[in-house]
Parts: structure tokens; C-alpha cells; sequence
């Protein structure tokens, strides 16, 4: 089959699968977590890679600094998240561009029908897509707008996901991610990756990543990416041709409406600083699961 009926075929089986998935669970119940607990998003996976539904909270335990906790909230319920997209405007995403904007609006349709969505555009310079006036939209033919950009300049990704982070906290849905297209070089930010990691861990925002891989691709930085996923529990996606793309954000959709939400309140509060999170899932059955989430938080003051 060539590139374009394979891309169409494509979109219709994920535009048939969103619209399928939006009907049965539009009437999800909306999330609310009291201040007092930690929220964590949680990824279940198998061996395989594929998605693990229908746990239970007592299929899981989460390690505080290497303590365990009492889950105090659960739910695996499909809730409406805050996502922002954040993409690369420089010249090395030249002749990508269409497809992102294509692949991010699909995106949007199969995404949970109460997300809400920002955009970022950067090169040298980070500017908002969506006009001034509106930080957030549910509506596919102003994100498709927001996301239309030239590409060129250089890369400030760096800068990007911190000003990225910050917006999200303005953000009214109860999960909060991030979905960064670049191939992840960076060589115009002000901030440095140590800054953003901070940023990512004060966070409980999740980072997904498309990143672009070519062998002529001198700027291509995947593991400044894999760091900033690593540390909020979310996944890189590589991608070499326009279908790659197209998967990546089919998947990054289904887990971000396949997450379970975990909240719990510290057994010890006397310390504050940074405190390491561990999540292990044991089932009747003894499954080898893989539990994906932030690798921490900050107890107390922030630094």
C-alpha cells in the first residue's frame, strides 16, 4: 500500500477507534484530590510494552524514600486532562511540520472530549499558538490553527518545556502532560537541563516525547528527551517516517486516558527536600508489570 492511503487507512481506524471510545466514556466522573495527598499518574505495562487495565488498588504499593504507604485514593476512571503541545519550530523540523499538525490534531480527537489544550511553538524564541486571550481550547479547528508555524531558526527546547511546566499549572483538568515534538537538541535556551529536570520535579506533569531520528541530523539529542520522560514517568517515541509519528501520538493517547491516579498522604513528614517514589504492581497471578511514574517529589518547601 503506498504513503498516502497507508497514512488515510490510518486515520480512519484511529478516528474510529476515538470516536468509539469518546461514546462510551464521556460520562467519566472528574477527578478530585485533597492538597494534603500526593498524586501520582501511574503507567502499568507488560513485558510486551502493552497497556494493563483493570487493576485494583490493592495491586499496588507505593514506596515513599523506601517506606510503604497507605493508598488513601484511587481511580482508574478516564479523566479529562490539562495537555500542552509543545513544538519544535527550527529549521531542522523543515518538511515535518505538515505531519505533526496533522498527527497532533488526530490526537486531539482521540483524546478524553473535556481536554483541554495549549500549544507552544519554538525555535530560538517560545511563543504561544493560541491567541493571547485564550489559554486553553477543547476546539480541533483552533488547536490545528495553533499548531501552524514555519520552521526555522534554532532550538530552545529547554526553554520551551519550563515555560511549558509553568502554563500547565494554570491548567483546570486534574492530569497534567506534556507532549514535546523535536528531535531534542538544543542550542538557544537560557535555561540549562538541570533547570528543567527541577521544574519536571516539582511538577506532577507527565512528558511525552516524539523525537525525530535521521542520520544527517547533527542537532538530534534523544537523550535529554528519554531524561525528561524518565523523571515524570512518561515515554520518548522515535520517529523516522510520517506513520511513526502517527502511532506515537495514537499511543501517548491511549495512555494518557489509561492511567490510574494514586494519591497518598506521607507517613513521615517530619523531613523535606526531595523524596524518592517507587510504584510496584504484584497481581494473584504474580505478572511481571512494569509501573511507570515520577521518580519523586519535593515534601516541605520547594527549593
Amino acid at each position: 500500500m503506498s504513503g498516502p492511503k497507508c497514512l488515510s487507512l490510518l486515520l480512519a481506524l484511529l478516528t474510529a477507534a476515538a470516536s468509539a471510545s469518546s461514546q462510551q466514556r464521556v460520562d467519566a466522573p472528574v477527578l478530585s484530590i485533597g492538597t494534603d495527598l500526593v498524586s501520582l499518574t501511574v503507567t502499568v505495562v507488560d513485558r510486551r510494552g502493552a497497556l494493563v487495565p483493570d487493576l485494583r488498588a490493592e495491586h499496588f504499593t507505593v514506596y515513599d524514600n523506601g517506606e510503604p504507604q497507605a493508598i488513601q485514593f484511587f481511580t482508574s476512571d478516564d479523566v479529562a486532562a490539562t495537555i500542552g503541545l509543545l513544538v519544535d519550530s527550527s529549521g531542522s523540523m523543515r518538511g515535518r511540520r505538515d505531519d505533526v499538525t496533522a498527527a497532533a490534531t488526530a490526537f486531539a480527537d482521540m483524546s478524553h472530549p473535556r481536554d483541554e489544550f495549549f500549544t507552544l511553538n519554538f525555535n530560538e524564541a517560545v511563543w504561544p499558538g493560541l491567541p493571547l486571550q485564550i489559554a486553553f481550547t477543547e476546539d480541533t479547528a483552533q488547536l490545528r490553527a495553533a499548531l501552524s508555524a514555519p520552521a526555522r531558526g534554532m532550538t530552545a527546547v529547554y526553554d520551551a518545556v519550563s515555560r511549558g511546566l509553568a502554563h500547565l499549572r494554570r491548567g483546570t483538568r486534574d492530569r497534567k502532560a506534556l507532549v514535546v515534538i523535536s528531535d531534542g537538541g538544543d542550542n538557544a535556551s537560557t535555561q540549562t537541563l538541570e533547570d528543567v529536570v527541577e521544574s519536571a520535579r516539582m511538577s506532577d506533569a507527565v512528558i511525552y516525547a516524539v523525537t525525530f531520528v535521521a542520520a544527517d541530523n547533527r542537532d538530534e539529542r534523544r537523550q535529554v528527551m528519554k531524561t525528561l520522560a524518565g523523571e515524570t514517568g512518561g515515554r520518548v517515541f522515535m520517529a523516522k517516517t510520517s506513520t511513526d509519528v502517527w502511532r506515537a501520538f495514537a499511543q501517548i493517547a491511549r495512555e494518557i486516558r489509561s492511567g490510574y491516579t494514586i494519591g497518598f498522604e506521607p507517613s513521615d513528614t517530619s523531613t523535606g527536600g526531595f523524596r524518592s517514589i517507587r510504584v510496584v504492581v504484584r497481581t494473584e497471578g504474580n505478572d511481571q508489570f512494569v509501573a511507570r511514574t515520577r521518580v519523586g517529589y519535593y515534601a516541605g518547601s520547594s527549593p
